[in-house]
């Protein structure tokens, strides 16, 4: 299918021709029939991307200092890459749309294959000509609206918000402060409620079409405090709402010199916000930041759990904004006909960004799809990639699941360094990423759903790279396929799904299988093994992660999606301390800091006891500075000390001499020689990269920490 892609590192507009995505749990699969191009968040994304590195950095100075704070801790070299290969990737456009369902992913309610709908949501309603959709991000589309009029349902419900927030009935006086698409829209709003309605726009014609669609009156910035005065007959505005996009600080000035007293103003658009204290301090006026459009942006629980809130709680969410919106439509007291200024056909979408971004008028920039039947090929083929006729078994075929943060910017490098193998297929749900993996990694084709890889006779390795819930039956799909397993950590999220990888590896001549855990393989982690193995007594090790609070609603703390940060991240810490002592621990007692909110869990002390009487700390921590060093680890033994900074030096002290090993510019953690081990161990020339009893014992292990923090009990592993 064809969509449009924006790169961030060049600012280039293309029209790829991508895998179609794969409808998950609760999503429908829609053809896109037309997609509205935002004057505002695609105008500003798009100027940001064809901007230099200097001057993204002089618009996003806090990226900078992310950027410094990473280069300190991890080497510069690291933080390089890690940014070049973040801008390098492909942004998917696009959050309001409109078209037909095709097919419905299990567990969607209220919808069916053949529905028309209206459809909202970043990285979901995307200009493409297929679109996967949550439940709560789309809308039944009234008999009587268009396609066309049904993309600008978006749009419409961050007016009818900003709307709604402004608490104003019939008859009330209300300003509009930039009559751009955003503002027009709020004007037909606001006049179908029965508000009285003045407009205030720098640009004539747009003040003009302004009375077209129910201002009473529309001036220009210099008639605007007199307009005002006799508009409301000397009173003032009973609420403003400022829909301009400008970095200025004028329309919140203009604003509080237009309102009535304890009038109130909205602020819809982007503006500048260095608020003038005498007039909102005089009138006492409120100040709202209107959200999106409603109750239940950016709550994953709603939007891509489809967990509503009660209508008697909250009566209007973004869905039902957007459904009210389209009502409007249906019932004639919306007419948007007049606000299309432009419709590109897909095939052209990089023009629709030189319209938003160039000199000449324009307001509703649609993009317009062909109906056609989906297609049957599943794989977009990489005809960049080399020509290569693979027998199965002949060489190590590779097939990739996921091609996520991690995929693209640790993994993948890493493959393609160390070569050895035939890059197949690499599989995303949103088919994207994996396109754009494909043709950066030299993959054969890219496709988006994972019996692609599965099904394929020529591929003998499967890398399992996607979210943690889909770790474990991916694994047994592979292992049931024939196929070795790499799976980035964990290898399971909860005790059921890890007995069912037990039982399977239990049988004779299964294919082999490994799990991320890349530490053990370091460099650094090689020379402190050989140290502490001279030891003929316990070992007490002290690891401390600063792991940095993650944002609620972060995918990783849904115990369903990413199992909770113990089960999903300390597990690497937990192997690393097996790895040293050589066996899995047997006993856990984890305490925990109050989450107060906060918090998912993430700040607590996890004391293992090893079969030979070592003691490990874990002390997992959310609560620090991110600029500060993530990792570090102390071990005691015999008369000896090591510690392990950051994974960038190394000190061991023994007999009063000390010795130091330094990664200078980069850190080392063991990826490249993870997957060289694993590749040895395919191909009969080593052992496991991991025996069974750690994989299995350190994922029971950190079942163990997360059942110990809750009891507040030990527990025997």
């Amino acid at each position: 299918m064809k969509q449009l892609l924006q790169n961030m590192k060049t600012g280039q507009a293309v029209v790829a021709e991508v895998p179609v995505p794969t409808p998950g749990d609760g999503m429908a699969l829609i053809r896109t029939a037309n997609s509205l191009v935002s004057a505002g968040t695609e105008r500003m994304l798009v100027s940001f991307a064809k901007q230099g590195l200097l001057g993204k950095a002089r618009s996003r100075p806090d990226l900078i200092r992310e950027v410094l704070n990473k280069a300190r801790r991890e080497g510069l070299l690291t933080t390089i890459e890690a940014a070049l290969n973040k801008l390098d990737q492909p942004f998917a456009l696009g959050y309001s749309s409109a078209g037909t369902i095709i097919k419905t992913g299990s567990g969607l309610a209220g919808f069916k294959a053949g529905d028309r709908v209206a459809c909202a949501g970043g990285g979901y309603a995307v200009h493409a000509e297929y679109a996967i959709i949550p439940q709560n991000l789309m809308v039944p589309i009234p008999e009587p609206v268009s396609f066309e009029e049904a993309a600008f349902a978006t749009i419409g419900a961050i007016a009818m918000q900003g709307f709604r927030l402004a608490e104003v009935g019939v008859g009330a006086r209300v300003g509009i402060i930039g009559l751009g698409l955003l503002g027009l829209l709020t004007t037909g709003i606001a006049r179908a409620a029965g508000c009285q309605v003045l407009g205030v726009e720098l640009d004539p014609a747009r003040a003009e079409l302004a009375l077209q669609v129910g201002a009473n009156k529309a001036v220009n910035r210099e008639q605007a405090i007199e307009a005002a005065r006799s508009f409301s007959q000397g009173d003032g505005l009973d609420a403003i709402l400022i829909c301009a996009d400008t970095s200025d600080n004028d329309p919140l000035i203009l604003a509080g010199e237009i309102a009535r007293d304890r009038a109130k103003v909205v602020v819809v658009g982007s503006v500048g916000m260095e608020v003038p204290r005498k007039p909102y301090y005089e009138k006492e006026l409120e100040l709202v930041v209107s959200r999106s459009y409603g109750p239940g942006r950016y709550d994953p629980s709603y939007e891509e759990k489809a967990h509503d809130y009660p209508i008697g709680y909250v009566r209007w969410t973004e869905t039902r904004n957007i459904a009210a919106f389209l009502t409007l439509l249906a019932e004639d007291k919306l007419d948007i006909s007049s606000l299309i200024s432009h419709r590109v056909a897909i095939e052209e979408g990089a023009r629709a960004y030189e319209i938003i971004t160039g000199d000449q008028p324009y307001l509703g920039v649609l993009l317009t799809y062909e109906e056609q039947d989906l297609p049957h090929e599943r794989r977009i083929l990489n005809t960049a990639a080399p020509s290569v006729r693979i027998r199965p078994d002949e060489i190590l075929a590779l097939g990739v699941l996921g091609a996520g943060n991690y995929a693209l910017s640790t993994f993948l490098p890493v493959v393609k360094r160390i070569g050895g193998i035939a890059p197949v297929g690499i599989v995303s749900a949103s088919g994207v990423s994996a396109h754009y993996a494909a043709r950066r990694f030299g993959f054969g084709f890219a496709a988006s759903e994972a019996e692609t890889l599965l099904d394929d006779p020529v591929i003998n390795m499967i890398a399992i790279l996607t979210r943690h819930h889909l770790h474990s039956q991916q694994i047994q799909a592979a292992i049931q396929a024939g196929k070795h397993v790499y799976c980035e950590k964990p290898l399971a999220v909860n005790t059921e799904e890890l007995k069912q990888i037990e039982q399977m590896l239990q049988g004779e001549n299964r294919p082999l299988l490994t799990v991320g855990f890349n530490r053990r393989f370091a460099p650094l982690a090689q020379h402190l093994k050989a140290f502490v193995d001279t030891r003929h007594e316990p070992l007490y090790m002290h690891y401390r992660l600063n792991a940095n609070v993650l944002p609620k609603g972060h995918w990783l703390l849904d115990p369903e999606v990413g199992g909770g940060r113990i089960i999903g991240e300390a597990c690497h810490f937990i192997d690393f301390l097996t790895f040293l002592v050589g066996e899995s621990p047997v006993e856990v007692l984890t305490q925990g800091l109050p989450d107060g909110g906060v918090y998912s869990e993430d700040n607590v002390i996890m004391t293992f006891r090893f079969p030979d009487q070592s003691l490990g700390l874990v002390s997992y921590l959310a609560n620090g500075d991110k600029s500060f060093p993530k990792e570090y680890l102390e071990v005691f033994f015999g008369g000896q000390v090591a510690t392990l900074h950051d994974w960038r030096l190394l000190a061991t002290v023994a007999k009063g001499r000390r010795k130091m090993k330094r990664h200078l510019l980069r850190q080392d953690k063991g990826h490249s020689n993870a997957w060289r081990a694993f590749l040895a161990a395919v191909q009969g020339q080593g052992e496991l990269p991991i025996p069974y009893e750690q994989l299995l014992g350190v994922t029971r292990a950190s079942f163990a920490a997360l059942e110990s923090l809750r009891s507040g009990k030990r527990v025997e592993i």
